[in-house]
């Protein structure tokens, strides 16, 4: 048969080639005064839900990555203190791992309270994996966090140690700077001396007072809540006694000279200095009665409130977090050499070239990790003279601080130094958006633990972004 005597096909038929086409319907008209059909919620009706923990989650949840990364950690030193042994009678205590991935995943959640971590255990998909099934609650949870202060430390070392392994992070060159976070201690709770030394007194008594009256009655309350009582007053007292070492400490730094005899005003008015103003008498120094190594320090929006300067340096070249050290002083002058030292000891390897910004600048600083093999990039400091070249040698100068004078002169210098805040200052803000704004633990040593869960969020954060391009190369 030709084409031209073959059927037409449903896509040569024409409109109206097998009658007229039906017309349209007319639109049917909205009712209007009637009362809306919604669907509303029955929360009273039964909802059965079955299916294992491991399907909540999609193979690319960050809460499985988090646990990926603990399971490949060395944790031993967390296992040897758990006295539940093969064999032997006990409780199981909470897997190590547990509590670890519980911390990372909450850091990268924006999440540090313990009490927090404990209801979304019981509420949020992501947790409740994390937990298996193993009840935790926010004791637990908290304690973990601050005892094993050396343990996170370590494991900063060797997961660094390792991604340098991969040739992921070479140390070439490295940018430190400090960010102040706010203490968890009020203005108000800072006392004078004389103060401190009449709390402490009240705290001893009141000590006394609890420990005779649970020896002499013991059923006078109950047993355990007279315990947390005695408890309670003892931490207090031992904040107190810590409060006045640092009051001790602060004495001799400060070396307040006696106030000179006043003198009687001139015949003008003015004082009897020949019309020189005298200096402000120095303050006597305070400290928080409930976070004594809390100090005052100046915030980054201008105003004092007591804070912690937590330091960072991180490779440039792969932004990992490779030291961390918190301090009690709110400037950064002197923190670099501490830094730089920090990296030895923990990968025994200077890095080559430092980068900080002008507030780090101490001469002393910039010859000793000079000797140590490092460079560094650091602003210099506009001088006070009028005209006066800031990048020119000094008489004073010696031939290591004339060279890097000299150095920052130059342009190369001034596009490495651009390298600081891509780095430090990203660092920085990413640990701003996970909640670093105040600690919720006290002391200086707790103070490092939270600084420390924040570096390790951040590196494996970090490190899945650096191996993803090799996984795929992989195939």
């Amino acid at each position: 048969m030709s084409m031209e005597a073959s059927e037409p096909t449903a896509k040569t038929l024409e409109p109206g080639m097998f009658g007229p086409t039906p017309a349209a319907a007319p639109p049917v008209p909205r009712p209007t005064g009637g009362t809306p059909r919604v669907q509303g919620p029955d929360r009273a009706q039964v909802v059965m839900s079955f299916g294992p923990l491991d399907h909540r989650l999609p193979a690319d949840h960050p809460a499985r990555q988090v646990w990926a990364y603990v399971e490949s950690a060395d944790l031993a030193a967390l296992y040897a203190p758990i006295k539940a042994v093969a064999g032997w009678a006990g409780r199981r205590a909470i897997d190590p791992q547990i509590l670890l991935s519980l911390w990372l995943y909450a850091t990268l959640d924006g999440v540090g309270s313990a009490r927090e971590i404990d209801r979304l255990c019981q509420e949020h998909d992501a947790y409740r994996w994390l937990c298996g099934g193993v009840s935790v609650n926010y004791h637990s949870i908290a304690d973990f966090r601050t005892e094993h202060v050396a343990f996170l430390d370590q494991l900063l070392t060797d997961s660094v140690a390792a991604l340098v392994h991969e040739g992921l992070v070479t140390l070439n060159r490295v940018a430190q700077d400090g960010v102040r976070v706010r203490a968890s201690a009020g203005a108000a709770s800072f006392r004078r001396r004389p103060t401190l030394e009449q709390c402490q007194a009240e705290a001893e008594e009141q000590v006394r007072q609890l420990r005779a009256e649970l020896e002499g009655d013991a059923s006078a309350s109950s047993k355990r809540q007279q315990a947390a009582r005695q408890r309670a007053a003892r931490e207090r007292a031992e904040r107190l006694g810590r409060a006045l070492a640092q009051m001790q400490e602060l004495e001799k730094k400060r070396k307040t000279p006696p106030a000179p005899a006043k003198s009687e005003p001139g015949k003008d008015g003015q004082d009897g200095n020949g019309g020189q103003d005298k200096k402000p008498e120095p303050q006597p120094p305070r400290v928080s009665t409930t976070d004594p190594e809390a100090h005052v320090m100046k915030m980054a929006d201008g105003g004092f409130r007591p804070a912690y300067n937590v330091q960072f340096a991180a490779d440039t070249a792969a932004q990992i977090v490779t030291g961390v050290e918190v301090g009690m002083v709110g400037s950064d002058q002197g923190q670099m050499l501490p830094m730089v030292q920090q990296h030895e000891d923990r990968y025994q390897q200077t890095p080559n070239e430092v980068l900080v910004d002008g507030g780090f600048t101490k001469l002393s600083d910039i010859e000793q990790v000079t000797a140590k093999g490092a460079t560094v990039y650091a602003p210099v400091p506009q001088p006070r003279k009028a005209g006066q070249d800031a990048y020119a040698r000094r008489p004073e100068d010696s031939d290591v601080i004339a060279q890097w004078r000299q150095r920052m002169n130059s342009e190369p210098a001034k596009t490495i130094y651009k390298e600081r805040a891509a780095t430090a200052e990203c660092v920085n803000a990413a640990a701003r958006n996970r909640g670093l704004y105040q600690f919720l633990v006290r002391g200086l040593q707790k103070v490092k633990a939270v600084a420390l869960l924040f570096a390790l969020a951040h590196n494996l954060a970090r490190a899945v972004t650096l191996r993803a391009p090799l996984a795929v190369a992989a195939g």
